[in-house]
C-alpha cells in the first residue's frame, strides 16, 4: 500500500502571501492545512495533528511563539517539527523561537525550494526518531516478556525433581491437576495423568538440570498455534486476540503493553503474512485456530 502522505500545518494570517509555498508544498505530494491564526491551529488540532507545522512568527493576538508553547503542551505534538517563519531578523528573536520549541525557522519571503529541503530533511528525522523509539519498545517488550515467560508453561526442575524456575501458566497447571502437592517439587504422578503432557526437554551430556513443557490435552488451541504461520510468540498473541475482535487499544491493556508497539506488531503481522486488513487476518488466524475434527 502507498504510505500516506505527510500532513503539514501551515499557520499564518495572510495565507494569500503564501500562494506559491501551498503550490510547492501540494505538488510535492504533501496534505496541507491552513490556519490563520494561533487559536485557530490550536483548535484545528483538536481534530488531528500533523506531521510538521511551518508557523508565521508575528501574528495578531497569540504570536507564533505563543502560539508553539501552547502546541508543544500537548503530548502527541511534542515531537512534532515546528519551522518558523518570520522576516524579523533579530537573533533575540530567533533565540527565543527556538527556546519554545523550534526546530528551524524560514526567512520571509520563502524560497519554495529551500523549504520543500527543510521541510524534507525534518520529515526524515522524525521519521527515524519514531522508527528507533517504536524499535526500543519492542525490544524493552521482548525483554518483559522473556522474563516473565506468561505464555507458555514451562518448569525447570533439577536432578532431584526441585523446581527451580516456573512460568505463571505451569504453576497454575500444577496447581489445577496436583493441588495437593508439595510446593517447590515435581509431582510424582507427572507422567501418569492424562489430561496434561509433559514434554521433557534436557541439555546432551547434563543431567542436573531439565525443562519441562506442559500442555493440556484437548485444550483449544490458543496464540501459541498462531507461531506457525512465521509469527513471533507476541506477534501470535496480538493476532489471537485481532481475530477475537479486539480493537489495538484493548490488545494493549490485555497484553500491558503499549498501544504504539501494537501498532508496530500488527503492521510486522500484514508484512508477514501478506495481508492489508484486520479482517484478513482474523479469517487467517480463525483458520489456525478452528479445532480439528
Amino acid at each position: 500500500m502507498k504510505p500516506p502522505a505527510s500532513r503539514i500545518l501551515v499557520v499564518d494570517d495572510t495565507p494569500a502571501n503564501l500562494s506559491l509555498l501551498l503550490d510547492a508544498l501540494t505538488e510535492a505530494g504533501y496534505e496541507i492545512l491552513v490556519a490563520e491564526s494561533g487559536r485557530s491551529a490550536l483548535a484545528l488540532l483538536d481534530h488531528t495533528t500533523p506531521d510538521l507545522v511551518l508557523l508565521d512568527l508575528v501574528m495578531p493576538g497569540m504570536d507564533g511563539i505563543a502560539t508553539c508553547l501552547r502546541l508543544k503542551e500537548r503530548a502527541e505534538c511534542r515531537d512534532v517539527p515546528v519551522l518558523f517563519m518570520t522576516a524579523v531578523d533579530e537573533p533575540e528573536q530567533k533565540v527565543r523561537a527556538f527556546a519554545a520549541g523550534a526546530f528551524d525557522y524560514i526567512t520571509k519571503p520563502a524560497y519554495p525550494p529551500e523549504v520543500l529541503a527543510r521541510v524534507a530533511t525534518h520529515l526524515q528525522i522524525r521519521a527515524l526518531q519514531k522508527s528507533l523509539a517504536d524499535e526500543l519498545a519492542l525490544r524493552v517488550e521482548a525483554e518483559n516478556q522473556l522474563s516473565q515467560s506468561l505464555d507458555r508453561a514451562v518448569v525447570l526442575a533439577d536432578s532431584a525433581g526441585r523446581i527451580v524456575f516456573s512460568s505463571r501458566l505451569a504453576e497454575n497447571l500444577l496447581h489445577k491437576y496436583f493441588p495437593s502437592n508439595a510446593p517447590g517439587l515435581l509431582p510424582a504422578g507427572l507422567e501418569a495423568e492424562k489430561a496434561l503432557v509433559a514434554r521433557r526437554f534436557s541439555e546432551p551430556g547434563r543431567s542436573d538440570l531439565q525443562m519441562l513443557v506442559l500442555e493440556e490435552r484437548g485444550s483449544p488451541p490458543g496464540p501459541a498455534a498462531l507461531t506457525r504461520l512465521g509469527l513471533t510468540p507476541r506477534e501470535a498473541e496480538v493476532l489471537y486476540w485481532i481475530a477475537q475482535g479486539k480493537s489495538n487499544p484493548d490488545i494493549a491493556t490485555i497484553l500491558g503493553a503499549n498501544v504504539r508497539t501494537v501498532h508496530k506488531h500488527v503492521e510486522h503481522i500484514f508484512q508477514k503474512l501478506g495481508l492489508e486488513t484486520r479482517n484478513a487476518a482474523a479469517i487467517a488466524a480463525l483458520e489456525v485456530l478452528r479445532p480439528a475434527k
